[in-house]
């Protein structure tokens, strides 16, 4: 019966049945058992899964569902959500990752049987990985003097009611059997002020108790100041109970299924986070992993790493592991929080504390002194609490105004970093020149802690339209005599379309700067990439830390001979043009053709036809209508969906629907493969009997465009089924079609040409206007 709980879309039974969505409707309209809706909307119903597979298996129309698929359905489909899911489901991988004769033994027998021992048996897990274990499911409410108001009237500065914090010991005995979440050995309990105290407990009602169990070999930890108690934080990961187990117990199974036929309770988590991610990609700014690996790497090695602005976890995921590591992590919203402390606990031994809380305004770790802060804050915030934290003690450099929330961030990175500590911050670029900032820029050079500011390519990061800047800084540990800034600018490494800059060319030449930057305080100038700038000619009116503004241009001899290799690119492409240029036409007399539609076409299966936009679950490059239109590789990105993607073949032709254009672009073997997106549809000929290339040149006639497309107010569509083409036998097709395709090598070569030649114009531009190039 629990298993009536997870429910299913129309486009998942489909996909469980191996048909499409009209099929589904198909039975619900023909078959008066089939199962009725249990929620959604009236447009999209969704339906229990247990009863929909009893249906389908009683129908002989169940398909061999993959356990990936059958697992993410009971993901998504879950009652209380994906995330919620998705979280007891990484407790689990836990558990079978750190003691996998635990979860077996507790895993025999019936889902009730489950759902009574796994509570225990996650408490020990939790305990020991993550420092408490909260049996709250949810972060009490931070009130506006940063206290936690708890439900048994506790007022906690620390954030956590002290009865919800457990003691590793409490959660074994000494026959290591599984122990009740509420079985608490006294002489080992947790000091509350009601007498009980195990040695080395804080023993002051009004401390903060320790994160850390009392015997954890972390218990005494350098990143904080010596008789510095240690903070309790609302824990990002709460101890499911009973009934929340019962309820997820076909997930829980199918989990560590999952992670069998994966290798690893670790591949299975990532996994079912990726699809997560991809099928709610407006629910989470992603930092992508290449960046979060030149953070780490511009950090260096540490042993204590902090990110105050978790996310989902990527930035502390890219930390080189060593020895005696510690990682924290916090989080305003408990999802990511929680996922975070799972991804990391799965991926490293190290120590993993992961709090939720307003980091800005209820700061989890008030403490720590870290080796390093890696960071991705939110940007453009004007609520992150400027009224309230006018006189708090971060502020060294200056008061934030409202406008600069990415300035306090940059000061909080510095208040909990060591002496000589490194905190890696991603910043929009107008963090780095806004007026109101600039005072606090100018005591960040001053006194040394700005270290170095990277401008990186256009497409590192979301916002993919903008440069985003890297900032680098340093808690002082003593004043510089002559203090310097490193400036680099890593724009020349972005790429065309949409995936991403040359990642290996922005980490060789930034790292390659830094590395030498830090080790001499100093660097020879690198013209168009990098330098070193006294302190002293940034402290004007503007404190304007934008490189591009202070760069000097590229060596004189490399723009040259960039030049020159385009022109001699662009010479050969016109030469090839050239070549191809069509024969002088021949007139030939009106010709009246029986034609045809390609409606009729696919109705009488001389094609097939299909519409795009779906992602599906293969992370495939999409092929988008502005591709087909510039005639460039595919460049796009959709959200994962339930419904499958469809992707290209050798031999299709696809056809845009919007704007007017007479476009038609047969799949080559370098297309293919790519999935089709929005607003394309896709034809795919037989071979037997109709031409690609012909099908495609005829499609582009202009008249004929004209004929099937209707028009709104702003907007122009391409009814494809309406465009007509001749019947013609398959060889006077196929003479046709060669015709066409060499158009089309013109064509290409073309806009080959028009690409190099732009490029070509506006260099020279940039090197007369720059000195670089000399007018004669």
């Amino acid at each position: 019966m629990q298993d009536n709980a997870t429910e299913v879309t129309a486009a998942g039974i489909a996909r469980l049945a191996g048909v499409g969505r009209a099929a589904v409707s198909n039975w619900r309209r023909r078959h008066a058992d089939f199962p009725k809706p249990v929620g959604g909307t009236e447009t999209s119903p969704s339906f229990a899964l247990a009863e929909v597979e009893a249906w389908l298996r009683g129908q002989g129309k169940l398909a061999e569902v993959p356990l990936r698929e059958r697992v993410w359905q009971q993901l998504a489909g879950h009652p209380e959500g994906p995330v919620a899911a998705l979280t007891r489901a990484g407790c689990v991988l836990l558990l079978i990752h750190d003691r996998p004769t635990l979860w077996l033994e507790v895993a025999g027998g019936s889902d009730e049987r489950l759902a009574a021992m796994l509570p225990g048996a996650l408490e020990q897990v939790l305990v020991q990985r993550f420092g408490v274990a909260s049996t709250r499911k949810r972060p009490a409410a931070v009130n506006s003097a940063g206290a936690v108001n708890s439900p048994g009237g506790v007022n906690s500065p620390s954030g956590v009611n002290p009865r919800d914090a457990v003691n590793l010991r409490d959660a074994v005995n000494s026959a290591g059997s599984v122990n009740s979440p509420r079985s608490v050995n006294p002489s080992a309990a947790v000091n509350t002020g009601d007498g009980a105290e195990p040695a080395g407990a804080v023993n002051s009602p009004q401390s903060p108790i320790s994160s850390q169990p009392a015997n954890s070999p972390h218990a005494v930890n350098s990143a904080y100041p010596a008789n510095t108690p240690h903070p309790v934080h609302t824990p990002a990961v709460y101890l499911p109970t009973g009934p929340e187990l019962l309820a997820s117990a076909p997930l829980l199974r199918g989990a560590a299924e999952l992670a069998a036929e994966l290798g690893g309770a670790r591949q299975a988590f990532e996994f079912l986070l990726g699809r997560h991610l991809d099928a709610n990609p407006r629910q989470y700014t992603l930092t992508p992993a290449e960046l979060a690996a030149l953070m780490a790497d511009l950090a260096g090695p540490a042993r204590t790493v902090l990110d105050p602005a978790c996310g989902t976890g990527a930035l502390l995921r890219a930390v080189t592991p060593r020895p005696d590591q510690e990682l924290y992590a916090q989080d305003a919203a408990p999802e990511p929080a929680a996922l975070t402390a799972l991804r990391l606990a799965l991926r490293t031994r190290a120590t993993v504390r992961s709090a939720v809380g307003d980091t800005l305004r209820a700061d989890a770790y008030p403490h720590l002194r870290a080796d390093a802060v890696l960071c991705h804050p939110p940007f453009n915030e004007r609520n992150w609490g400027h009224d309230e934290l006018a006189y708090d003690a971060r502020w060294e450099y200056g008061f934030p105004a409202r406008t600069e929330s990415e300035l306090a961030w940059v000061q909080h990175a510095l208040a909990r970093l060591r002496d000589g500590g490194t905190a890696v911050l991603l910043m929009p670029p107008a963090a780095a020149s806004r007026r109101s900032g600039r005072r606090i820029r100018a005591d960040l050079l001053r006194r040394g802690a700005l270290r170095a500011v990277v401008a990186l390519p256009v497409g590192a990061a979301p916002p993919y339209n903008i440069p985003l800047h890297l900032w680098v800084l340093r808690r002082p540990d003593q004043s510089p005599a002559r203090p310097e800034v490193l400036l680099a600018d890593a724009g020349r490494f972005a790429t065309e379309g949409r995936g991403g800059p040359d990642w290996r060319a922005v980490r060789d030449a930034v790292l390659d700067a830094w590395q030498l930057f830090d080790r001499t305080g100093t660097l020879d100038e690198r013209p168009g990439l990098a330098r070193a700038l006294p302190v002293i000619d940034l402290l004007d009116d503007d404190v304007d830390l934008a490189p591009a503004r202070h760069l000097p241009p590229p060596a004189a001899a490399d723009g040259a001979e960039a030049l020159t290799a385009v022109r001699e690119r662009l010479g050969a492409t016109l030469g090839r043009a050239a070549e191809l240029t069509p024969p002088p036409a021949e007139g030939a007399g009106a010709v009246r053709w029986p034609l045809t539609t390609v409606g009729e076409l696919a109705r009488g299966g001389a094609l097939v036809m299909r519409t795009g936009g779906n992602g599906g679950h293969a992370r495939v490059p999409v092929l988008t209508d502005t591709d087909v239109l510039a005639g460039t590789a595919p460049s796009g990105t959709l959200p994962e969906s339930d419904e499958e993607a469809v992707l290209t073949e050798p031999g299709d032709v696809v056809v845009p629907v919007l704007g007017g254009g007479s476009m038609a672009r047969v799949i080559d073997d370098a297309t293919a493969g790519a999935a089709l997106g929005r607003s394309l549809v896709l034809l795919r000929p037989d071979r037997a009997s109709l031409d690609a290339w012909f099908l495609a040149g005829f499609l582009r006639g202009t008249a004929n465009n004209r004929r099937a497309s209707s028009y709104a107010s702003t907007a122009t569509r391409l009814d494809v089924r309406r465009l007509q083409l001749p019947r013609l036998p398959l060889d006077e097709q196929r003479r046709y079609g060669a015709r066409f395709r060499a158009l089309d090598e013109f064509e290409r070569a073309l806009r080959h040409a028009n690409r190099l030649g732009d490029q070509l114009v506006r260099g020279m531009y940039d090197g007369l206007t720059d000195g670089t190039v000399a007018p004669d």
